[in-house]
């Protein structure tokens, strides 16, 4: 992505701030094409419920909260076509096939069907537009939220070691570009650099789609320190005493605090309790499922498709962004995309109404309208 410069605001791509979702006109959204990242940038429409099931398939859009706007959208695009109860039954059922982990997709599902059900099919259309930008609005506030309560963990590494960086690892992409705005695990080291508070990030890079690149490029627009590994490198960094705290995002939180995420994610928390590093995870209300105890047995998790691993794409020699295939086509490939990491390898999950331990006692406390369900 030639002529990127960094900038000190957070949310920015070539100095020019970005939602990674908007709306642009009646049944018109934007979004980034988050397939070409890091390498170009590029801006794509959607118009249509079945481009948005599409866009959320393909990874388009990708992130836990951004799957869930997306789809919020794709539901306010189907009933400007057709707004009987039956259109919304099936656009509902579809674009829940899209993606089966995230959660933040089905809860904008229920909550989208849930106010179009006792809505008059003639005011639908409007009623879902509205809905689904409060959907992301909504998104952004608990998002910065996240940011402030990670911000005091941040504060706190940094007055034990005032003399160096706070040393911060991350997995996966749970950024801006994950979410609305903000991002999850970002929102505390873009407000801490705001602050003038030294950080270096290590970025994983999150085989096999490489989601690390994409955080990488957002620490490189707003000038923050960090520097890209492989995957396997987290346990060897903590080993050597070079991480201070670990901070992930997360596509599902049981209601007993165990945390789903990308693949991978569970053999850092393991790294990290073994070496006695703090374990985070940032945790929007939405992404806890209150219906499901434990993780390893409850949570589906998503096979992708085998090509994800068994090939890479990049630039090549003439600058064109191109796919190679790195293994044999007769090697059979597994390609779960996500892990479980038990509550008990988790610090603390910081929300955006505070921070707290991995269990039910204490997730209740702060969601206490939640305490019927857990």
């Amino acid at each position: 992505m030639a002529g990127l410069s960094g900038t000190t605001e957070p949310m920015k791509v070539q100095g020019k701030h970005y939602r990674s979702i908007r709306a642009v006109a009646p049944g018109i959204i934007e979004v980034i094409d988050q397939t070409r990242l890091p390498l170009e940038f590029e801006l794509c429409q959607l118009r249509s419920a079945g481009e948005t099931a599409d866009a959320i398939r393909s990874m388009l859009v990708r992130g836990a909260p951004l799957i869930g706007a997306t789809a919020a959208y794709g539901v306010a695009m189907a009933m400007r076509d057709d707004s009987s109860d039956a259109a919304l039954k099936e656009v509902v059922a579809m674009l829940g096939e899209t993606r089966p982990t995230a959660v933040n997709l089905h809860w904008a599902l229920a909550r989208m069907h849930a106010l179009l059900g006792n809505t008059p099919a003639s005011e639908r259309a409007d009623a879902a537009w509205e809905e689904a930008g409060r959907i992301c609005d909504e998104d952004v506030a608990i998002n910065e939220a996240i940011g402030r309560e990670g911000l005091e963990l941040i504060r706190e590494a940094h007055t034990r070691h005032p003399e160096r960086p706070v040393r911060i690892l991350t997995h996966c992409n749970a950024g801006w570009f994950a979410t609305v705005d903000w991002g999850t695990a970002t929102a505390p080291i873009y407000m801490a650099h705001a602050e003038g508070i030294p950080v270096l990030v290590w970025v994983d890079e999150t085989r096999p789609r490489n989601q690390g690149r994409i955080t990488a490029l957002e620490l490189q627009q707003q000038g923050i320190a960090h520097e890209y590994v492989v995957d396997s490198a987290g346990g060897h960094l903590m080993q050597h005493g070079l991480v201070d705290m670990v901070i992930t995002g997360c596509d599902r939180v049981t209601a007993r605090g165990d945390v789903c995420n990308k693949i991978g994610t569970y053999l850092k928390a393991l790294a990290a309790f073994d070496n006695e590093v703090p374990f985070y995870v940032a945790t929007p209300g939405p992404t806890i499922d209150w219906q499901l105890q434990d993780g390893l047995k409850e949570i589906p998790i998503e096979a992708r498709a085998a090509t994800e691993v068994s090939c890479i794409s990049g630039l090549s020699e003439s600058g064109a962004l191109s796919t190679v295939r790195i293994l044999a086509d007769t090697t059979a490939v597994r390609n779960d995309a996500f892990d479980v990491t038990p509550a008990r390898l988790v610090t603390e999950l910081i929300t955006e109404r505070g921070r707290c331990a991995a269990s039910a006692l204490a997730m209740t406390a702060l969601y206490p309208e939640q305490a019927g369900r857990a």
